[in-house]
């Protein structure tokens, strides 16, 4: 076991730990929404992890930092904050909010780190970038809905994990970039019998649709 001083609290952990997740383990939020415990090489596309530790010349993403003995992190700096902020605007650009008539409503990642960083989820001035497709219904399982998505991977990674490879990809590029489904026909996916992807994802951005029920 390891000693690492984060914000001033004395943590003991493994060496080699996600230092992420050990600070979320121990009561200290740090806001992120593409991190999935378990995952091998984390790929820091929300840039929102962002933390200070001693000795580095530039704020860190926190989720692929690994631990060592006598580590000095500070989670709230003004640096650290301005670039979470400027993170979470970018992904406010792309995102049409409209809370009410969303399924994660309340209990949305969105809604939760705007209240960590005090910064509204309608910032005045910002000039956004949405799709030109609110929902795509193509898939015979799923609903999609592009300008809810947040790109953060979750729902890649969590079918990697359950079938060995994904049947989702990210297609096209830039803020293009959207989700997109392997297999044509619906014998070719399991999605009926598993809505990890569902469950998984921080916006409800990939939902069921209301004719397919999963089995109890």
């Amino acid at each position: 076991m390891i000693n690492i001083l984060v914000d001033g609290k004395e943590i003991r952990s493994e060496e080699g730990g996600n230092l992420l997740q050990i600070c979320l383990d121990n009561g200290i939020y740090i806001p992120n929404l593409c991190y999935l415990e378990g995952t091998g090489a984390p790929h820091a596309s929300c840039r929102l992890c962002f933390v200070e530790v001693e000795g580095s010349d530039k704020p860190v993403t926190s989720c692929n930092v690994r631990v060592r003995e006598g580590m000095v992190i500070r989670t709230d700096t003004p640096s650290v904050r301005q670039l979470q902020r400027t993170a979470f605007r970018f992904l406010l650009s792309m995102h049409h909010v409209k809370c009410k008539e969303c399924p994660a409503n309340k209990k949305c990642e969105l809604q939760k780190i705007a209240r960590f960083l005090k910064v509204g989820l309608k910032p005045k001035g910002l000039e956004h970038r949405l799709k030109k497709t609110e929902v795509d219904e193509s898939h015979p399982v799923f609903n999609y809905y592009p300008n809810r998505c947040v790109l953060c991977g979750r729902c890649i990674h969590v079918c990697r994990r359950i079938h060995g490879n994904p049947l989702l990809t990210f297609a096209r590029r830039g803020i293009d970039t959207v989700i997109s489904f392997y297999g044509e026909h619906q014998s070719e996916l399991p999605g009926e019998k598993c809505a990890a992807c569902v469950e998984i994802c921080p916006v409800s951005a990939i939902t069921l649709k209301t004719s397919v029920r999963t089995p109890l």
